[in-house]
């Protein structure tokens, strides 16, 4: 998925001494001619980050004999990690290393653009409602210039005390996705039945971020609506979910240990330096081989936003104020 907001709006988050803080949802259209319209949580002013996880959007159910569902032509990445997790439909990926795949519900597609690769994503005409997240992780440095990578897997279900879970990414309630990571990862979705409460052992070392689906959730006791993120910090070994409501939620845990170093993030690009964005932006308009080409798509490329008239700066989490956690 290509990021289309470039200079996106910001909400100035106030302060929170709550240990679950709850980040609300942006909409921000995609493009196209009808314009599907995606729900983004990260990044924000609120939250740039959470572990690795630098990119939540969440979209659908789309109609998409309405919206036209998703058409993305061959676009670029560097220096992350793309995840496609779908809910319901199916969307055709091809990019520059030759690959070709189905992006199926509860299967996970994981493209590693480090140096610079590129791809289209595109709804078949299978699709009806078109529905789930498209996540981004940011490389540690020693990897940020990685070779090119595609991997599949179908995770498989885990029934704990109410909840279904498919463990796409690190492991949880006993399951382990066997996909590696450059930096440790938790992503895993998550099914609660009406009414249920499950608590569910986590690694101390992770913070972790809680997408709603849909459902009204308490996550450790702070009520989460659909779209919304929560996000809690490192310190705790287990995590509480109860579903409020009289219907199934759907949710996805993401985790991970916090990123110890500062990114800058613009478009598709994920940097150290206004001139990494700058190198990056320039190869791509020239068509040079960084990013390849991306066979069997019938169209065009999109083509890079012009940069702002300013340095692009890294991107922070905030500081917590003393006694918060």
């Amino acid at each position: 998925m290509s990021d289309v907001e470039v200079e996106p709006e910001v909400s100035d988050p106030a302060a929170s001494v709550s240990r679950v803080e709850v980040v609300s949802a942006r909409e921000v259209p995609l493009g196209g001619l009808r314009a599907m319209t995606v729900r983004r949580t990260l990044p924000q002013r609120a939250r740039t980050l959470i572990g690795a996880w630098c990119f939540v959007d969440h979209y659908g159910p789309d109609d998409v004999a309405a919206t036209g569902g998703m058409d993305v032509a061959p676009h670029p990445h560097t220096g992350l990690q793309t995840v496609s997790w779908l809910f319901s439909g199916e969307i055709e990926h091809r990019d520059s290393l030759g690959s070709h795949a189905m992006v199926r519900p509860g299967e996970l597609n994981l493209m590693t653009g480090g140096h610079g690769i590129s791809h289209s994503e595109v709804s078949t005409p299978r699709t009806t409602i078109l529905h789930g997240v498209q996540l981004w992780v940011a490389l540690p440095e020693r990897h940020r210039h990685a070779e090119r990578d595609f991997r599949h897997y179908a995770p498989g279900s885990v029934h704990v005390d109410g909840a279904d879970i498919r463990v796409f990414l690190g492991r949880l309630a006993g399951e382990v996705s066997p996909v590696p990571t450059f930096t440790p990862l938790l992503g895993a979705e998550i099914l609660l039945r009406p009414g249920a409460s499950v608590t569910l052992a986590t690694d101390p070392e992770f913070e972790h971020g809680l997408l709603v689906d849909s459902g009204g959730v308490r996550m450790d006791g702070t009520l989460l609506q659909a779209a919304e993120l929560g996000y809690r910090d490192t310190g705790s070994s287990t995590l509480t979910l109860t579903n409020e409501t009289d219907a199934g939620a759907r949710l996805v845990l993401l985790g991970g240990p916090p990123f110890g170093e500062q990114i800058v993030m613009w478009w598709n690009f994920v940097g150290r330096s206004h001139d990494d964005i700058v190198e990056a932006r320039e190869a791509w308009q020239a068509a040079s081989d960084r990013f390849g080409e991306v066979d069997g798509f019938d169209g065009y490329r999109i083509p890079a936003p012009a940069l702002p008239n300013a340095t692009i700066t890294p991107r922070r989490n905030p500081t917590r104020p003393k006694g918060t956690r």
